[in-house]
């Protein structure tokens, strides 16, 4: 039996026009190019856009993803689909500070359990900070990677008719300290606005031991604030 909330159809819906509408600016962006161009102002025009689109000082993005995550200390890993949103204060074009929320919901494979017949919705809400580092800066894309580190709420007894969560076989509804490491591949639409896929390994404490936790996140992402 599989539940999910009701906001996640509609969350979905919309995240999915963003994108379609991305797509299409994007498309329609290509033919901006004047037809006559000496190579010294096309490279003239390409440097004034890398700058452009590098020095804002801030970033915010947003968007959905996919985690592969085990609810137990003997449990099968479930896939869980997610949300994230960010913001970086960047100190120079190249160093910033990230502090990230994510959010995963899935359920928790607990097999056949005298308990419970079904497998139970659980969900876990990273809170996350810490530096993210541009290592390429091109006119169409971007790569950088991140090291966060922070807490995550883990949520495993919420539709466990108010049976405990260890008694199933997961973890106990806590928090717990959490870090995450992983690279951000953004392409760029505008010097303002690109579209990010970022790969990503959690880790999280929950029972107090690890669980190697891996995925990946895609949205949109807006800079803004000129550095002087």
């Amino acid at each position: 039996m599989f539940r999910s909330p009701s906001g996640f159809k509609v969350c979905f819906q919309v995240l999915a026009a963003v994108l379609m509408t991305t797509l299409l600016a994007a498309f329609s962006g290509q033919a901006q190019n004047p037809r006559h161009e000496t190579n010294a102002n096309r490279r003239a025009r390409i440097a004034k856009t890398i700058e452009q689109t590098y020095s804002q000082r801030w970033e915010v993005g947003g968007g959905g993803g996919f985690l592969r995550f085990r609810s137990g200390p003997s449990l099968q890993k479930n896939s869980e689909i997610s949300f994230w949103a960010n913001t970086t204060y960047y100190l120079n074009p190249k160093l910033g500070i990230t502090g990230e929320l994510r959010g995963s919901y899935g359920n928790a494979k607990i097999g056949n359990n005298p308990f419970l017949p079904y497998n139970p919705q659980i969900s876990e809400y990273p809170f996350l900070a810490g530096p993210t580092y541009r290592v390429a800066r091109h006119l169409k894309y971007d790569v950088s990677v991140f090291a966060l580190g922070g807490a995550s709420i883990g949520k495993f007894d919420g539709d466990t008719k108010k049976i405990a969560a260890t008694t199933l076989g997961m973890w106990p509804s806590d928090t717990r300290p959490a870090f995450s490491l992983g690279g951000n591949f953004d392409w760029n639409i505008y010097p303002n606005l690109a579209f990010r896929i970022a790969p990503s390994y959690l880790g999280t404490t929950y029972g107090g031991t690890l669980q190697n936790n891996v995925g990946f996140n895609m949205g949109i992402l807006y800079r803004f604030g000129h550095q002087k």
